[in-house]
């Protein structure tokens, strides 16, 4: 059932590897950073607020979801509209998927090709290395799947009322920050959003090896459903603090398009998931991104990022991991200019 980390990574995990300029590249700070805080309680969010509050109460829970985001980069939200049934589904058939043997998953025809994947294949040292799977499946893949199973329909729906409250968070984004709120509709469409199951198996080795490393999400926005187990940290005020599961919560997180497209005012935060020596983590994720040739435009007067497509990210994330382990993102699109 379980990829074979222990035969491909062995060299990485069993043995030294010295950390020079032609071996491993210099490793972010946050990758040394391990002190952790107490479990915490991410902002709780009522978005039914939205819909069914009065003038105040809606105005009261936009403020919230941008404070936020501001302040944060992470938030919850309860009465989401995606009911428990759903969620569970969605964690059993994924379970069920990912309990198949190997050599199924990596073969598998439900989804196309390259859409599962396992632990880091650019990986140089062993924090550099992810323990866990996963199948990134394209929106496309779900609605055009030709295998109509408990596990297609269970994915659509998932999606479908994701896409719905990841057009309603990002359009109370944009117009707490003065952009225009129908951006998203429009630029963000169904084919070019993805769905990401996620599993993370028990590791031998959970003081050394993450189940997935230091990072933030190439994307406007992320929707996570998680189950209890745990696992999930994020940065805050330069320290890693846990996040305290919440069963009836999904979280929410922005990712480093919002940031530039937003100046700034909203934080693409670097977040990692630790391994658990005896247990095994699920979690399902939604990423609403726009088209490759999508222009990120920062706003403002003083804009701190340069303008820049999805696709001319993408690229440089790419190459940045390919040639140091570990990517770069948003500092790479720093305006010079002012």
């Amino acid at each position: 059932m379980d990829p074979p980390f222990n035969e491909t990574y062995k060299t990485l995990l069993y043995k030294q590897i010295k950390n020079t300029e032609n071996s491993v590249p210099q490793t972010p700070f946050s990758f040394h950073v391990t002190a952790v805080v107490e479990e915490v309680e991410l902002p709780l969010i009522d978005v039914s607020r939205l819909i069914n509050g009065a003038k105040k109460e809606r105005e009261k829970c936009k403020q919230d979801i941008a404070s936020a985001s501001r302040e944060w980069g992470f938030f919850q939200v309860i009465n989401h509209g995606i009911s428990m049934d759903v969620l569970e589904k969605m964690r059993q058939e994924q379970i069920r998927v990912f309990r198949e043997p190997f050599d199924k998953k990596s073969k598998s025809e439900k989804f196309s090709t390259g859409s599962y994947r396992w632990g880091t294949p650019s990986a140089t040292c062993v924090r550099q290395l992810s323990w866990s799977e996963a199948f990134h499946v394209p929106m496309t893949d779900i609605s055009d799947n030709k295998y109509f199973t408990t596990l297609s329909s269970t994915m659509e729906k998932f999606a479908s009322e994701s896409e719905a409250l990841a057009y309603s968070l990002a359009e109370v984004l944009a117009e707490k920050s003065g952009r225009k709120s129908s951006f998203f509709k429009k630029t963000c469409v169904r084919n070019t959003c993805y769905l990401r199951m996620n599993r993370y198996p028990p590791c031998p080795n959970p003081s050394e090896v993450y189940g997935l490393m230091p990072h933030t999400d190439s994307d406007f926005l992320t929707i996570l459903h998680q189950d209890q187990v745990g696992g999930l940290q994020l940065i805050k005020d330069n320290r890693w603090i846990a996040v305290k599961p919440n069963p009836r919560a999904l979280i929410i997180n922005i990712g480093d398009l919002f940031q530039a497209w937003s100046n700034g005012m909203y934080k693409s935060v670097e977040h990692r998931v630790m391994t658990n020596p005896t247990v095994e983590r699920f979690s399902t994720a939604y990423f609403l991104c726009p088209s490759y040739d999508a222009v990120i435009e920062c706003s403002g007067d003083c804009p701190a990022y340069r303008n820049f497509s999805f696709g001319e990210f993408r690229q440089q994330v790419q190459e940045d991991v390919k040639k140091l382990g570990y990517k770069v993102g948003l500092p790479r699109f720093i305006n010079d200019i002012y």
